[in-house]
Order: C-alpha cells, then structure tokens, then sequence
C-alpha cells in the first residue's frame, strides 16, 4: 500500500519542476517587461539581473511555504490518507485549470488557483469529516481565518496596486514630465534615494531579516535600528545617484535594473509556493508517516504539517536554479512584451483584449466627468498640467514602448507590493499585482487615449474578472476531484494522475502549433517598433500582400469543400469544419484590419492619401469572400443536416467546368498578388467577367428548369443549387474587386516620400 504512496509523491514533485518551467514562462515574464519594454539593457543583462533576484527570492521564500502546509486546512485534524488526498487533488486540478484557461484564452493566476484548489479540497472534506463525526467544527478542520485573510490580500491587491499605481506615476511625471533628461540635475538624488531606500526596507530589513536563516541575534540588531538604516541608506544612495549624474550614468537604467532585481526576487519569494509547497508538504508528509505512521493510512494525523516549513536550503536552491535556467533556456520566456507592455506601452498597437459594452460605458461616463471637471478648474491650471504630461517631448529609446520614468515606478512599486505581502506571509497574485501597477501608471500617463482607453479597461476588467473565475472554478473543480478521490480510493487517484500525464502531453503540443502560429505576428511587432516611416510602408505592403494571397487560397479551398464534399457528396462534418474555419478566419481578418490600420498611420502621409481608398477595398474584398461563402454554406449545411434529396448527377456534372475556371482564375490571382507581378491583370479580368456571364447564362437556365419542373419533389434541392449559383457569382465579382485593389494598392509611388 505504501508503494502507491511513494507514486503520489514522486509524481507531486515531477509536477512540481514541471510547474517551476511553466511558471516562469508564463508569470517571471512580468518582471521582465519593464526593463525589455524600457530598453534599458541587452536582454541578457536583463536576465542576468533577473536570475540573481530569482536565486535569493528562492532562498528567502521558506516562510511561505506554510501556506500549502497549514494555511488553508488544520492538518492535525485529517489522516495521513486525507491529506494525500487533498494534495493530489489540488495539484491534478491545478493542470486542469490552468489547462482549460489557457485554451479559452482567460487572464489566470498559479496563486489564486493553488490558494482556491486548497480551499475547495479542504472545504469537501471537512463536509465530509463533519457528517461523520457531528463533534467537529469547521474551524477544527478549516483555517478559516487564515484562509479570509489570503483571499482579502489577493483580492485587495489589485486594487491597491492600481490606486498606488496611479498616484505615484502622476506624482513622479509631474516632477520630471515627459522631458525629464534636463530636470535630473535636482530631483534625480531624492528620486533614486526614495526608491532605493523602499527597496532595502522591503528586501533586506523585512525580507532577508525575517528569513528563517537568519541568526536571532542579528535580526534583533535590525529591527532595533531600521529607522536609523534607512536613513543612512537614503543619505547613501541619494548622494551615490547624484555623483553616478554627475559622471553622465544614466541613473534610470540604474533604478529599473535594480527595480528588475527585486521584482524577480519578489516572484520567486512569493510564488515558490504555488509550486513546490505542494509537493514539499506531501514529501514531509510521507516521511513522517513512515517514520511513526506504522502503516496506519486512515488513523495517523497529520500533526507534522502544523509547525513551520524547515525547508533544507538547497531545495530552495535547487528550485531557484531550475527557474534560472528556465528564464534563459524557454522559448515563452523570451516573448515578454506580450501583457504589460502591450497594455501601458505610450502609443497605439495591437491591442490584446477587445471591446466589451461594459467598457464603453465606463469610458463614456469618465469622458463626460472629464468634460465637466475641465470646465471647473481654472484655465492657468489646465494649461499647468498639459505642459506637465506633454507626451509628444517623450524620451523613448528605438522601439521601447515607455520611458524609464515609468519602467521605474513599474518595477519599484510592484516589488515592494508583493514584498510586503511576502514579509506577511500573504500569497499575491504577481501577475495581477505587476499588470495593475503598470495599468495605473499607463493611465496615469495619459497612455489610454480615445482611440485605446476602451480596449484597456476591458483588459482590465478581464483581468479581475479572470479572478473570480478562476477562483471559482478552482474550488469547485477541486472540491469534485477531491471528493472522487475520497470515494474512489487508489483507482481514482491513478486514473487522475494518467489524466493529467495527458493534458500536459497534450499542452506542450497544442504550445508547438501555437508557437508557428505566433511566428506571423512579427511583420506587424517590427512595424510597430520602427520609426522610419518609408519602411514601415515597406513593411505594410508586405503585410497586405501576405494577408490577401493567403485569404485568395483559403477561400478557394473553403470553396471546393463546400462544393465537391459538402454540396454534391453531402459530407457534414466536412461542412462542419467549414463552417468553424470561416468563423476562425473572420476573427483572424478582424485582427488584421486593426493592425493594418495602425500601420498606415504610421506610413508617410501622402502614401496614406493616396492608397486609402484601395486599401479599405482589399479590406472590405476579403471580408466579403469570408460572408459569400458563408451564405453558400448555410443552406447547403442545412439541407445535408436535414437529410434532404440528394443533388442530382446533372447539377454537379452541369456545375464542374464552372469549379474548374474558377479554380483556374482563383490560383492565377493568388500567384499575381504572392509575387506582386500583374502582367496577366487585364486578361484575367476578361475571363472573369466571360465566367460571370457564364453563369447567369446557366442561372438563367436553371430557372426555366425550375419552372418546367414545377410542383415535384425536388424544388428545395433546384433552390439549394441556385443558391449556390448565385454566390459564386458574387464570389467572382468579389475576386475582382480585390485583385483590382491589390494591384492600385501595391503599385509604384508615382509622388516622392515626403
């Protein structure tokens, strides 16, 4: 029996560096934005500073580890066999969730579903503990108050992050502006001072004076002098920031890459526990059970878990080593300007969440609170402020999405956020807690223009939406997993353990087509980061092309299937599949749109003026095509589902040399707007047009058929044919119109760029 008991454990801690790879490929990439979205350094020195950070967070994290230990369940009341069972529980459905929220592509958190997948497996066996033995209370089994204090931190966090986010960034550019280089000279030493002096109060006063580590003695000397070492250290580093001034050292990067330093320390600190707490308490468990168990699985408690985590150093070691290697070896890793600097970067580009009805109204009703609080304060003062937050004079290095005024107030402040939550032993969200500080100081900023503000606030609300959610699924799942467990015994535990083997095998492959799938988003990034705007338009003109030769062959594709395997061989789950590709492909040119139209903004002026209008028209072509099919497919998709009459043989042989020529006309644009080479333009238009009076010919005739036939049985399939006449029709009208904007839109400037 202990064997299986061996598994568990053994499969908790494979989990548990699993988790170590994950977690930094999804979550350390938030101490990183920063810094890479500032370039305030080579993206390897950037790392180097991280990885020192990650190390002593690591080391410093032991204190946390209680919260997988007793912070949630009240150990000495379950048996060793229950606990097993809630532990087993919560890291099985911690891949599940994370799993699932990664799929439906929701904003998720390692803290707020390890806290709430501890929660869920408790708080079902507690039910269950209880009706068996009416002697027992929830707070006999449940940590409750703990648990209220957890939960109220997470939850509190994200707002206090936001708020402080907000008044610090317009508190630091309403002393430096956006033009801040010339002002160093007098607030550069206090700024720096102020900053520096937080830092150390948070990771060495309280942090590393608090670690477990630690000798009393020494600890004793720093909590009787920390006013007078921040002092000193507000004295020193003020003075030591005014002299590296003086000595032409940028004392931004200086700031940002110590803010980095302590933002990785932060994590590790403070997430460790979402993945190897876990896995630790079922070791300590384990080892304490087979040294006074005596093979009592379902009568031994678990009394070992009650005292503090004596986590061995160099499993904290080890633990920050692999997260280390993770950083320089992970592909997710390296793509770190996907949350935090996308939202708060200082201009526009691709936004990451969409419009909600929610967030317009709240962008609406503040515009109209703005107008009327501009109208009460006083001129001087309104023209005080815009002079303060005049983003056009910003100091931008090539391609960073923000100063370094506020890459630094991004990283010191959240640091010393989740530091603090650490020194209290409170789980935060890291990832939340980092987004919202650079969501205020974005705001702050004046980044949420007209044209951004409603994306943003919706990524916002997504953002503490997915905390609800995610936590509320995580207690549930968990709460089921548990519960079967409980009942199921070693089969079910096995079974789940096979499950979750799956989903991640699973994972890392749906990872790999995702990854190919990323690959073409770099035209638009590289669009967005230079500023040359002659290139840029180089850049645009590839992008076009690229998106209308692929939607000419996709649609020919689509077509053809609907045609041959859906309308005259009555294929449903290949018109299925249809119909999920062409949903697919319109989100995709939705996208699209939206970033093409950024870029033209960003093209010379005269170039915008004049391929406008053929611009819109590539658009509005390759849209139409998605919306053309689309009205083909429904009706052939119905009357396949409905297991109507079957397409007679003379509609499809009668339809054939039509698929061919379009096939032939479809291939032939594709080629001519793949190689930007419309020698054949003029003649594949006469053809086109010879098509198109083809098929009215045979549309016309059809609808004598119809009339000789009329009154038989076979009128829904003669109307389903003439649908399909009619769309492939305006399907090759719309072809026209696109390879027509294609060739005015990629044609030689005849004016010079301005």
């Amino acid at each position: 029996m202990i064997t299986i008991y061996f598994i568990i454990v053994a499969f908790l801690l494979i989990l548990a560096v699993f988790d170590l790879f994950v977690g930094v490929s999804n979550d350390a990439v938030n101490f990183l934005n920063s810094a890479v979205g500032a370039r305030v350094a080579k993206y390897r020195t950037v790392l180097i500073v991280a990885s020192a950070g990650v190390l002593l967070g690591a080391v410093m994290s032991a204190g946390m580890m209680d919260v997988a230990r007793h912070g949630i369940m009240r150990p000495d009341n379950y048996t060793f066999h229950e606990v097993m069972t809630i532990l087993l529980a919560v890291m099985v459905t911690d891949v599940v969730v994370l799993d699932m929220f990664n799929t439906l592509g929701m904003p998720t958190s390692t803290t707020v579903s390890l806290v709430f997948e501890l929660l869920g497996g408790t708080f079902i066996l507690a039910l269950l503990k209880m009706n068996a033995d009416p002697a027992l209370a929830v707070t006999d089994l449940l940590n409750s108050d703990k648990a209220l204090s957890v939960i109220i931190a997470i939850f509190v966090s994200v707002a206090v992050a936001f708020f402080f986010g907000v008044v610090v960034m317009w508190l630091s550019r309403l002393v430096f502006t956006f033009n801040y280089k010339p002002r160093l000279r007098y607030t550069v030493a206090v700024f720096g001072g102020i900053a520096f002096t937080a830092l150390v109060y948070f990771i060495f006063i309280k942090g590393i004076g608090d670690s477990p580590f630690v000798a009393d003695g020494v600890r004793t000397w720093i909590n009787n002098r920390t006013l007078l070492l921040l002092a000193v250290s507000f004295v020193v580093s003020a003075l030591l920031m005014q002299v590296l001034h003086l000595l032409r050292v940028n004392v931004f990067k200086v700031i940002v890459l110590l803010g980095t330093f302590a933002l990785a320390m932060a994590f590790a600190g403070n997430d460790l526990v979402n993945f190897i707490g876990v896995p630790l308490a079922g070791l300590d468990a384990l080892r304490d059970f087979i040294a006074n168990g005596n093979g009592a699985f379902n009568s031994y408690k678990m009394t070992v878990l009650m005292s503090s985590a004596k986590s061995p150093l160099s499993y904290l070691v080890i633990a920050g080593l692999v997260m280390v290697v993770a950083m320089f070896t992970s592909k997710k890793a390296k793509n770190v300007v996907k949350t935090s600097v996308d939202l708060s970067r200082q201009d526009e580009g691709d936004e990451m969440f969409g419009s909600s009805k929610v967030a317009r109204s709240i962008v609406r009703a503040t515009q109209d609170i703005g107008d009327v609080v501009s109208k009460i304060v006083p001129r001087r003062v309104h023209n005080i402020m815009d002079r303060r937050f005049n983003s056009s004079e910003a100091v931008l290095a090539q391609g960073a999405a923000f100063d370094e005024v506020r890459a630094a107030v991004n990283l010191v402040l959240a640091a010393m956020l989740i530091i603090a939550g650490t020194n209290y032993k409170l789980p935060l969200s890291t990832t939340y807690v980092t987004f919202m500080v650079a969501m205020g100081t974005s705001l702050a900023d004046r980044a949420w223009g007209r044209e951004s503000a409603v994306f943003r606030v919706t990524g916002v609300m997504s953002v503490i939406g997915g905390w609800f959610v995610t936590a509320g699924v995580a207690f549930a799942l968990c709460a089921i997993v548990c519960a079967l467990m409980y009942f199921g015994g070693i089969v079910v535990m096995v079974a789940f353990i096979v499950l979750d083997i799956y989903i991640l095998w699973r994972s890392n492959r749906r990872y790999a087509a995702k990854s190919k799938e990323d690959k073409k988003e770099n035209l638009f990034a590289l669009m967005m980061r230079t500023r040359d705007k002659d290139i840029v338009w180089d850049l645009l003109s590839k992008h076009v092309q690229r998106t209308q030769s692929f939607v000419t062959g996709f649609v020919l594709e689509q077509f053809n299937a609907i045609v041959i395997e859906g309308f005259a061989q009555a294929n449903l789950r290949r018109l299925r599949d249809c119909e999920t590709a062409l949903d697919e492909e319109l989100g995709q040119l939705k996208k699209y749109r939206r970033q093409e139209l950024l870029a033209l903004k960003r093209v010379p002026d005269n170039m915008a003026i004049e391929r406008n209008t053929w611009f819109h028209l590539g658009m509005s072509s390759d849209r139409q095509f998605i919306y053309c099919l689309k009205r083909m497919l429904e009706p052939v998709k119905e009357h396949v589902d409905n297991n109507f009459n079957p397409v007679p043989e003379e509609y499809i042989a009668e339809f054939e040399p039509v698929r061919r020529n379009i096939n032939e006309l479809m291939n032939l644009t594709q080629q001519m707007i793949s190689t930007n080479r419309y020698d054949r333009y003029r003649e594949t238009l006469a053809v086109a047009d010879e098509c198109k009076d083809g098929l009215s010919a045979l549309r016309n005739r059809h609808i004598d058929r119809m009339y000789r036939d009329n009154g038989t049985s076979g009128l829904k399939v003669s109307l389903l044919y003439l649908n399909v006449l009619q769309e492939t029709q305006e399907l090759v009208s719309i072809m026209r119109h696109q390879l027509r904007a294609a060739r005015k839109f990629q044609a030689k400037n005849k004016y010079a760029f301005g």
